[in-house]
């Protein structure tokens, strides 16, 4: 009996360090913030596709650069609602012409402001001035774990509250890519401002959990549990949050505010039938725009003229 339960509790032990070092490893791999995360540029699943334009994109590139160096912004910080007390950091872009059209865009994964120029100079061209924040634990923003989305959407709201001290007649729309697609859509089912107008959300994920065992799937061939499970005990106790409790639907779902989802059909890094799962979540006025061929946040790279004017016709109806 004495040895059984040596065994017993040799194996319990064992079992135990084992979990916690999965747990931990996964958490380093994909939530914190101080980790590379090299994986991403060999992705097959963000190989670029043939549909791009190489000579239009490099003209895209170069008219980025020329925006920020002829509009120069302003930084602005805030500190995090909740316990962290996060310095957080964020870019405007004021209009040469005055006015109270405002645009909030929001980074992807492992983005900074740098990865959304194409919309913040789209946008500022149209006449908007736009707030580009980092989200926390990217950027200049602190923070060492990343929120997919979901504490991200509260640090979204009082980027909006800011926007309204700025100019309390502000008129907002905000428009997120990839996990900032994501973290819209969270935000959409806070208790907004009228002010906010109208949310475009572009190749967003639907739960956090979902993409993460994606992920897992995709990467390394394994299943979703016991290692998700283990992963999340370890963010619970690393970055205080659940990642199997991130309702995204049901933040659509209370959503008041009318939306735009985008999505490339041939999207494997965020599934292209998260598109519908987020539409069909929406009771509010929406619209959805499919690209043939675009694979992930490659929607505006591989039809330009049909994703600015779906985005501009669905936004202009509101602002």
């Amino acid at each position: 009996m004495k040895r059984a339960s040596i065994i017993t509790i040799t194996i319990t032990i064992l079992l135990t360090c084992t979990y916690f070092f999965v747990g931990n490893y996964f958490y380093n791999f994909a939530i914190n913030a101080n980790t590379n995360k090299d994986f991403l540029v060999d992705d097959p699943n963000l190989k670029t596709s043939n549909l791009v334009n190489k000579d239009r994109e490099e003209a895209e590139k170069l008219a980025d650069d020329n925006f920020l160096k002829q509009y120069p912004s302003t930084e602005k910080s805030i500190t995090s609602s909740d316990k962290r007390n996060l310095k957080l950091h964020a870019e405007v872009f004021q209009n040469e012409e005055p006015n109270s059209k405002w645009a909030i865009i929001v980074h992807g994964y492992a983005g900074d402001i740098q990865t959304t120029t194409r919309w913040i100079r789209n946008f500022h061209e149209n006449g908007y001035n736009v707030l580009a924040p980092d989200l926390r634990g990217h950027g200049k923003s602190e923070g060492d774990y990343i929120g997919m989305g979901w504490d991200d959407r509260l640090d979204i709201v009082s980027w909006i509250d800011e926007v309204i001290k700025i100019n309390p007649d502000a008129e907002i729309a905000l428009l997120g890519v990839s996990m900032g697609g994501a973290t819209v859509m969270n935000t959409s089912g806070e208790n907004l401002p009228d002010n906010v107008k109208v949310i475009v959300e572009d190749c967003g994920f639907v739960s956090t959990s979902d993409i993460f065992a994606y992920q897992l799937n995709e990467i390394f061939s394994l299943p979703s549990f016991p290692i998700l499970n283990a992963a999340n005990t370890i963010t619970k106790l690393r970055a205080g949050y659940d990642i199997f409790q991130s309702p995204t639907l049901n933040q659509i779902a209370n959503s008041k505010t009318p939306m735009l989802f985008i999505h490339g059909d041939q999207d494997t890094f965020v599934p292209f039938d998260m598109l519908d799962k987020a539409y069909n979540a929406a009771t509010v006025e929406k619209e959805k725009l499919v690209i043939p061929g675009a694979g992930h946040s490659e929607s505006l790279k591989v039809n330009p003229e049909l994703y600015w004017n779906t985005v501009w016709g669905f936004v202009d109806k509101y602002m």
